[in-house]
């Protein structure tokens, strides 16, 4: 069993950060109710990634004097800048103008949570990388109660146009299309430097759309200041900084299955904050997700396992 520098064995790590992950990336839907109850949409996530990429820019100034940096080129730049406004700025405004519409936290949680099946569907034929049979069974799961519970709270709740259910699909799109383009981009000299630079990019865009609104100038009230608090440590950096991370530790099927814990943890949430309903198809529908991440993330059977290495030798030995 491979151990980490600490001497912990490196699947509880990735176990522990995974919990972390789950728990960090939910908080940003109950982050931005919190936020869209006090000030515009445009509002709340200028000032949210102005602290992040302010605080983020200072780390990496103190980084750089004091070891210095590795070189990056342009094209690399370029490419991240390209990654963070897809994946940050691209994805948190449909989450936020779905819920400022009307649609549950858990709902909008819901119906990001197709988003393994997407990234399952797109790894062959743009990565390369082979989703087992077992692993879709997982992912069929998963979809399965996530369908369930967004039925059961979107039935539960007609405050919000039919239409704004669709918002959260592009934003879905959009971190999608980030994760895939990130694979793609050589490794990063600091995932602080990648993460700021992300966050640099989503600030410089709300900013700019902030100002043109008219809605910069934020709110005296505290309970803002709280959700902005909020949304820059657990859902920045504790939500992109380890989804970043457990990409390149775990790989993208594993990684985005995660995704189906969202809807179920986000659900206990808001009911537990905002009194969202929470019925028997929730719940059945948070042990269908555990069951499905259990199932695609759980290592092979040592058969399975020496299966596929003859069979990897057969392939590479025919002519």
């Amino acid at each position: 069993m491979r151990t980490s520098l600490i001497g912990i064995p490196a699947r509880w790590v990735t176990f522990a950060m995974s919990a972390a992950f789950v728990v960090c990336w939910s908080s940003g839907f109950i982050g931005a109710k919190l936020g869209a109850a006090e000030a515009p949409v445009l509002t709340v996530l200028m000032w949210r990634f102005l602290v992040v990429a302010a605080a983020l820019g200072g780390v990496v100034y103190f980084l750089w004097r004091r070891r210095g940096l590795a070189p990056m080129s342009l094209r690399w730049f370029g490419s991240q800048l390209v990654i963070g406004g897809l994946s940050q700025a691209g994805y948190t405004v449909t989450v936020y103008w779905a819920i400022a519409l009307g649609v549950s936290t858990g709902t909008t949680a819901l119906i990001d949570g197709v988003q393994p099946l997407v990234v399952a569907a797109l790894a062959g034929p743009l990565l390369g990388a082979v989703t087992h049979r077992r692993q879709w069974w997982g992912l069929l799961v998963g979809a399965a109660g996530v369908v369930l519970v967004t039925w059961s709270d979107a039935a539960s709740s007609a405050a919000a146009p039919w239409w704004a259910y669709l918002i959260p699909l592009l934003g879905m799109a959009a971190l999608v299309a980030a994760t895939f383009l990130e694979r793609r981009v050589d490794d990063s000299p600091s995932p602080t430097v990648v993460l700021a630079i992300h966050c640099g990019a989503s600030a410089v865009i709300f900013t700019a759309a902030g100002l043109l609104a008219g809605v910069a100038v934020p709110p005296a009230d505290g309970t803002f200041w709280l959700a902005i608090a909020w949304l820059t440590v657990l859902s920045t950096l504790g939500g992109y900084g380890l989804y970043w991370v457990l990409l390149r530790r775990s790989g993208v099927t594993s990684v985005n299955t995660l995704m189906f814990l969202m809807p179920p943890v986000t659900a206990l949430w808001g009911t537990a904050m905002y009194g969202e309903p929470f019925g028997w198809a929730t719940g059945l529908g948070l042990a269908m997700a555990c069951g499905a991440t259990w199932v695609v993330n759980r290592p092979p059977s040592s058969k399975a396992r020496d299966r596929r290495e003859a069979e990897a030798r057969t392939a590479t030995a025919a002519p």
